[in-house]
């Protein structure tokens, strides 16, 4: 990776933050109108994917809050930054039970998702915003070799695969009334997340970019 200077790593960070702070805002809105669509739809999944962005802009809080007082100390302070980057592997393993924990109790009772036309739109936008703003978090976290931003790309991406299983199940049990697609999506999604949430644990998110 090329030297950078200061004010390139600075342009960087700032990015970096604008990203994190879109990503909440984003998030509390989806979180609050998937919750509310999942309620009175009696959507689990739904449910379970408004949870998730609540669970994204928590971790998009923390990144934006490190990433805030790097700006303004002009460096790093790698112990905090460590301790945040478990926090964050921490939402990752939680998102990962809750969708285990939901997707047996769902299998369990014999519980048959249902559809609303709220609830499609919300998840067709999310495929459609979630993997360009991935895409942008994980070019700075690149440039930058910063787990912290790469930590939030990856939680991103979870959002963007939730997305995508949720909308699939909805959809094909509209088609074939198999009401069982749609938790066994959320497991792989749960596998997904813990390999994550222990990369991020371990601080192992950093990619090589030979391009840099």
């Amino acid at each position: 990776m090329s030297t950078r200077t200061v004010t390139e790593t600075e342009q960087l960070t700032r990015r970096g933050l604008r990203l994190a702070q879109f990503t909440v805002a984003y998030n509390v809105i989806e979180g609050i109108v998937a919750i509310a669509a999942g309620i009175a739809a009696g959507l689990v999944s739904v449910i379970g994917f408004g949870i998730d962005s609540g669970i994204e802009s928590i971790a998009a809080v923390l990144v934006g809050l490190r990433l805030a007082a790097r700006l303004r100390h002009g460096e790093a302070d790698e112990a905090k930054e460590r301790r945040t980057l478990k926090f964050v592997a921490v939402t990752f393993f939680l998102l990962a039970a809750y969708v285990v924990v939901e997707g047996i109790r769902s299998l369990i009772n014999h519980e048959t998702p249902e559809t609303s036309p709220v609830s499609i739109v919300l998840l067709v936008l999310s495929i459609i915003v979630m993997p360009v703003l991935a895409a942008l978090k994980t070019r700075v976290g690149k440039k930058l070799g910063d787990p912290l931003i790469l930590a939030d790309a990856a939680e991103t991406r979870i959002c963007v695969l939730l997305s995508i299983s949720t909308l699939v199940g909805l959809l094909l049990y509209a088609l074939t009334g198999a009401a069982w697609l749609d938790p066994v999506a959320g497991f792989v999604i749960a596998l997904f997340a813990i390999h994550e949430g222990r990369e991020a644990w371990e601080g192992e998110l950093v990619e090589d970019d030979d391009d840099d």
